[in-house]
């Protein structure tokens, strides 16, 4: 892919992510779900690999947090998603295993990273057993999007996968 049509598409997924933070979201626990964001991540790992993935996610964190659609809680989550669904792509081939490493990505490692993410810079002191539900919701539910988005888009040769 060339460098024209790579950060056009980044761009393209950067202000989808954007966009639909106001319009798709759900309350989990004490967070906000926005599966978009993990869908975004798992098309981002399958068709452009992990730096642009984490480079999506970052500036989708970044958008939303500066129009006020989101909390500071967005960079881990969505980063590390985003980097271990790339990561798992990459070494296996298969959708399913990106679904898993979003999941894991963000689910897990990513709410474990909010703990003191939250109590540095937003001045909450949660635990972390009240991070990792809303975020395995938000993020399981946005990797079966995503996945099913990436199906399509193979079946239908949108994109070279």
């Amino acid at each position: 892919m060339n460098r024209t049509r790579l950060l056009t598409t980044m761009a393209v997924l950067i202000a989808m992510g954007t966009f639909t933070a106001q319009l798709v979201w759900f309350p989990a626990g004490i967070a906000r779900a926005y599966p978009v964001q993990h869908a975004i991540n798992i098309v981002a790992a399958v068709t452009l690999g992990p730096g642009p993935a984490v480079i999506i996610a970052f500036m989708i964190s970044l958008l939303r947090n500066l129009l006020g659609l989101g909390t500071l809680l967005a960079f881990p989550g969505s980063m590390i998603g985003a980097f271990l669904a790339a990561y798992f792509y990459r070494m296996s081939g298969k959708n399913a295993l990106a679904a898993l490493g979003e999941s894991i990505g963000s689910g897990v490692i990513g709410a474990l990273f909010a703990v003191p993410f939250a109590y540095i810079f937003m001045g909450n002191s949660v635990g972390a057993l009240a991070f990792v539900p809303p975020f395995i919701v938000s993020s399981t539910t946005g990797a079966i999007i995503g996945v099913f988005i990436v199906s399509r888009m193979k079946i239908k040769n949108i994109i070279r996968i």
